[in-house]
């Protein structure tokens, strides 16, 4: 499934009925009167959010919605159907913008949040509604109301417990594996995740969800590589997982060039709070990782861990540290 996190529709609500103007005509009743009934109402657009989905591909091709229209009112005073509501279903942290792109209308973060977005037209009134003392045939009636329609924007903004970042190449992907059933793509290049890739993974019968986002190069908040179109999504994670790869010539170099981009993009995201871990820790000695840990903590003045995703304890020691981050 292609991931979609953004998307501009047009919806449009049903619109009323129109009323009646219909008469009696029975046998033997000379004075039969008006008896229009009303139209119905016409049936809205609902937004409702569903657990189950991640990405908003299906409205890629199809941009237009229309709820059904209320049926005419009948004689006999019967009043018309109203339309049947059109429900669409969006991702849990889904936000609906106006046509503006800016202005929020909506923003789901529960499963199974429903948000009328465009209401149905009411129905119009038959001619019964205007009959009186003065007026004993009323041919008058209304047409029902318009419906409401406009173009809308679809923002999607994953929701998880942990946001895991850091370089490209760092072993993201590899991490998300190992830790839950998510099955992103793993290659010795950068750039091998393109899209957000979501996984739960199950430590002491407690669920942590966790975001692997695309790798965050230098200028990426500018538009730089492909992080500017991710960044996003980190604004809805709980806590970061800052990923290094133990092999990198300069740590503290590589630790600061994302927490740059972090700062750069918003200032709410440096203040998210930070687990440090150290990756590939398999391919460096012990004597060399223990002095550029140290190294580490020293100068940026913060603890660290340090894991191999190949290695069963150092998945099992990360998970445990992760759910005193999320209960």
């Amino acid at each position: 499934m292609k991931f979609l996190d953004q998307v501009k529709i047009f919806i449009k609500a049903g619109d009323g009925g129109s009323g009646s103007p219909s008469f009696r005509r029975e046998k033997f009743i000379e004075f039969g009167g008006p008896d229009g009934g009303d139209g119905g109402k016409g049936g809205s657009v609902i937004l409702k959010s569903e657990r189950n989905l991640n990405t908003l591909i299906d409205y890629r091709y199809q941009q237009h919605f229309k709820a059904q229209r209320g049926q005419d009112g009948k004689g006999k005073k019967m009043t018309g159907k109203s339309g049947e509501d059109l429900f669409l279903k969006v991702p849990i942290g889904t936000q609906v913008f106006e046509e503006d792109n800016k202005t929020l209308i909506y923003d789901f973060k529960n499963n199974n949040d429903e948000f009328i977005v465009a209401t149905g037209g009411r129905g119009g009134f038959g001619n019964t509604k205007f009959k009186s003392s003065t007026n004993r045939a009323p041919k008058k009636i209304t047409k029902g109301v318009k419906g409401e329609e406009f173009w809308i924007w679809l923002q999607l903004k994953t929701i998880a417990d942990i946001g895991i970042i850091g370089l490209p190449n760092a072993g993201k992907s590899s991490l998300l594996a190992s830790m839950t059933s998510a099955t992103p793509k793993i290659a010795n290049y950068k750039f091998t995740t393109l899209n957000p890739n979501l996984g739960v993974a199950v430590y002491d019968d407690k669920e942590i969800t966790l975001a692997d986002i695309p790798g965050l190069i230098e200028g990426a908040h500018t538009g730089t590589g492909l992080g500017i179109k991710f960044l996003k999504h980190i604004e809805r994670c709980k806590t970061l997982l800052h990923l290094i790869d133990i092999n990198e010539d300069d740590l503290i170099s590589s630790y600061k060039q994302v927490r740059n981009e972090l700062k750069n993009y918003g200032k709410e995201l440096i203040k998210k709070k930070e687990i440090i871990v150290f990756n590939k820790i398999d391919l460096i000695e012990k004597n060399d990782l223990q002095k550029k840990v140290n190294e580490f903590e020293i100068k940026i003045k913060k603890k660290t861990l340090s894991m191999s995703t190949i290695e069963s304890e150092s998945i099992a020691k990360i998970k445990s540290k992760l759910i005193n981050y999320v209960s």
